[in-house]
């Protein structure tokens, strides 16, 4: 039985992840740094019915010591890790960097950027010594180049994430590790993260125009997480990149925007 490490968890798309793993007899590891939100999201794994077991952890993903004994007790319970996906990131406000503190920048390099890079260093060890395991680090805004007023340092991160990827597969190849490294892009998810700085952090107002763009591109991390599992599972390629809103998917929901309008904000 298979065991996948998600971090960042407790709730959006890391735990609808969890939830589709578990649907396929997954045994799961669900973390975060928020206790109670961990609590909640365990119990609605448990509610899934599954030959998998669940394990709940606690960490914080800049810490390094709190990392390894998220691994440890894993591999203590599981024997091994199969796949881990470092999902646990938080959003930037919608503000200009010059309006930024320096706080709101280290939080965000912290944990969007260097937590990612921390946590492959670490898992990478315990897969090179087991022989096998894949990490698949989460894409973003700004990891295609793209920029927005507001988003400077977020994009920077995820820009970073994507170059950090692409070089640790680069010495897992070269280094003949047999880990895999892939990358995960799902483009627009409707929940809190999308106006909520800095994980727990103050919700701030969305423009009209990035709210238009979100109601035509945006879906429930449910919807993605059902996508992206199945191509994790289905994977047998070195390299893999797993990509929701894609071209031909863009075109569709522009085209269909025009018969349907979507207001996931009034819902909200």
């Amino acid at each position: 039985m298979k065991t996948v490490v998600v971090t960042g968890s407790a709730r959006g798309f890391g735990l609808a992840l969890l939830k589709e793993f578990r649907k396929y007899n997954y045994n799961v590891v669900v973390t975060d740094v928020n206790e109670e939100e961990l609590k909640k999201a365990k119990k609605a794994l448990e509610e899934i019915d599954s030959v998998g077991e669940i394990l709940s952890v606690v960490c914080d993903i800049t810490d390094e010591k709190e990392i390894n004994t998220l691994i440890s007790s894993t591999v203590r319970k599981f024997d091994s890790i199969d796949i881990w996906i470092n999902n646990a990131g938080v959003n930037q406000a919608m503000n200009p960097v010059w309006n930024l503190d320096e706080n709101q920048i280290d939080r965000l390099i912290d944990i969007d950027l260097k937590g990612t890079i921390i946590c492959s260093k670490l898992i990478m060890k315990t897969m090179i010594k087991q022989g096998f395991g894949t990490i698949y680090n989460i894409e973003g805004f700004g990891s295609g180049n793209q920029k927005h007023v507001g988003l400077s340092v977020y994009g920077t991160c995820k820009r970073g994430v994507t170059y950090f990827t692409e070089s640790l597969l680069y010495e897992c190849r070269e280094l003949k590790t047999n880990v895999n490294v892939g990358k995960i892009t799902p483009g627009i998810m409707i929940t809190n993260f999308i106006n909520t700085s800095l994980g727990d952090g103050e919700k701030f107002n969305l423009d009209d125009n990035t709210k238009k763009i979100y109601n035509i591109l945006g879906d429930y991390p449910e919807t993605i997480a059902k996508y992206t599992v199945k191509k994790i599972m289905n994977n047998n390629k070195s390299n893999p990149k797993i990509t929701w809103l894609n071209t031909r998917r863009v075109f569709f929901k522009f085209f269909k925007s025009i018969f349907v309008k979507n207001d996931f904000f009034s819902k909200k």
